[in-house]
């Protein structure tokens, strides 16, 4: 009896410190992001899902976070450079058009697979996941979003003479397309006339190139890349852009030395809402100004009382209105040893708890449509109010030679607007550079 026993203690004994070296087994996994301290979620929600992971898959982590404060094209080329030593992080936070260059080279891996095996994908906003392709398959998966609306100053739209309720259902107006982009630079053109705001503080755009410029073309009914993967350049669209962008000039609404602004100068101008009318930008530039633009003011109860924002009022009836969006976005490199463990941090990183930390503090646009009716997102008031652009985003097609198109296109905005060339002769620069570039990699239309 007593060997028995002896031998029953020995083999329980043998079992748990099996489970335990089996628990104890540990998987390295290192994740690199990219922000601002206002950005901090995006690598510490993983620190945040650890315990959480580790439970559901029997294993000890040992997470390696990076949050980098570096300028993308030095962030992006220590990727590469580690993605090409096969050294890379497990997962790595970039723009999502990255995937058009990253995916054909190799250095991250599709996750169709891998998505299929965690339920909590099946909530995010569909129109994201065209963002996160190419070829056919996801190679990513959204951290955030947001919209590239249309900033609007309540305090000097009632200078202006409109009436709150006028103002208040401006968003809405231009939701349903009853206020295009015509009326909207028809009455900046009245606020100059009037003395409202100065000549050229009708409408600020951006003031270098990027993403921002794209709703000018789109809004015209261009397309720049079709199904089977081509490059297209609409030479009617770009025309409609830049005959478009070089009126904002001419017709006073816009400063003649708006690309090349300074932007710390123009924050200082439109934060508080009694200089500009119009300005395009983004919905995360809230939370900037309120803290480091109008903190003196009240901050963020003062933008809300003298702030709005809306979708790009359509430019033709056929478009409608319209915004952009450019989601930052996981992938997982292809250096990685662990990509299931990596796959699951990412699902456990996609919730509403854990996405709404980002959002909220960094004021970025859920990426869940459950967040729209979860606290503290629900009830916050400028998120909650500007997730509907979602439903009217665009975003730039994930194209190993997207930057050679965006380049080209370009050159054509800064010659229509300052007067270097007429809106044709910007289009056919346009062309020729894009032909030079890309040879038969491109269709002009």
């Amino acid at each position: 009896m007593k060997k028995v026993l002896g031998l029953t203690i020995l083999v329980v004994v043998g079992l748990l410190m099996g489970s335990a070296a089996f628990a104890q087994e540990t998987i390295d996994i290192s994740v690199r992001c990219v922000g601002g301290e206002i950005d901090r979620w995006r690598c510490e929600n993983f620190a945040a899902v650890e315990e959480q992971v580790e439970a559901e898959l029997g294993i000890s982590l040992n997470l390696t976070l990076t949050h980098d404060a570096k300028a993308w094209a030095d962030y992006k080329n220590e990727f590469l450079l580690a993605a090409q030593a096969g050294e890379a992080p497990d997962i790595i936070l970039s723009g999502h058009e990255d995937v058009g260059a990253w995916a054909p080279a190799g250095f991250i891996i599709p996750l169709d697979d891998l998505i299929a095996q965690h339920s909590e994908f099946e909530d995010i906003v569909p129109t994201l996941w065209e963002s996160q392709s190419w070829d056919g398959q996801v190679w990513a998966i959204p951290q955030d979003s947001e919209a590239r609306p249309i900033f609007f100053s309540r305090l000097l739209l009632a200078d202006l003479g409109w009436s709150e309720e006028e103002i208040a259902s401006l968003p809405e107006r231009v939701r349903m397309g009853e206020f295009t982009f015509e009326d909207m630079i028809a009455t900046a053109e009245q606020a100059v006339a009037e003395g409202v705001v100065e000549s050229g503080y009708g409408f600020y755009h951006r003031p270098s190139i990027g993403f921002d410029w794209l709703p000018y073309y789109l809004g015209h009914g261009g397309e720049i890349m079709i199904e089977d993967g081509t490059l297209v350049f609409d030479t009617e669209a770009a025309l409609g852009a830049y005959e478009l962008i070089a009126s904002f000039a001419a017709r006073g609404v816009t400063r003649p030395d708006m690309i090349g602004y300074d932007w710390t100068q123009m924050y200082t101008e439109v934060a508080p809402a009694d200089q500009v009318l119009f300005y395009q930008g983004g919905t995360w530039q809230w939370a900037d100004w309120a803290v480091n633009y109008i903190a003196d003011l009240g901050g963020n109860d003062y933008l809300l009382e003298n702030m709005g924002l809306m979708l790009f009022p359509a430019m033709t009836e056929e478009e409608g209105p319209l915004t952009l969006t450019h989601p930052l976005s996981y992938m997982i490199s292809s250096s990685s040893e662990h990509p299931e463990v990596a796959m699951a941090l990412l699902a456990a990183v996609t919730t509403v708890e854990a996405n709404n930390r980002h959002a909220i503090e960094s004021f970025h646009l859920g990426i869940l449509n459950a967040q729209v009716e979860a606290e503290p997102y629900k009830s916050h008031p400028v998120l909650s109010t500007a997730h509907y652009m979602l439903d009217y985003t665009r975003s730039a097609p994930n194209h190993p030679s997207y930057s050679a198109w965006a380049n080209a296109y370009w050159l054509g905005i800064t010659a229509a607007h300052t007067g270097e060339a007429t809106p044709e002769e910007a289009v056919q620069l346009a062309v020729e550079t894009l032909q030079n570039e890309l040879g038969d990699g491109i269709t002009i239309r």
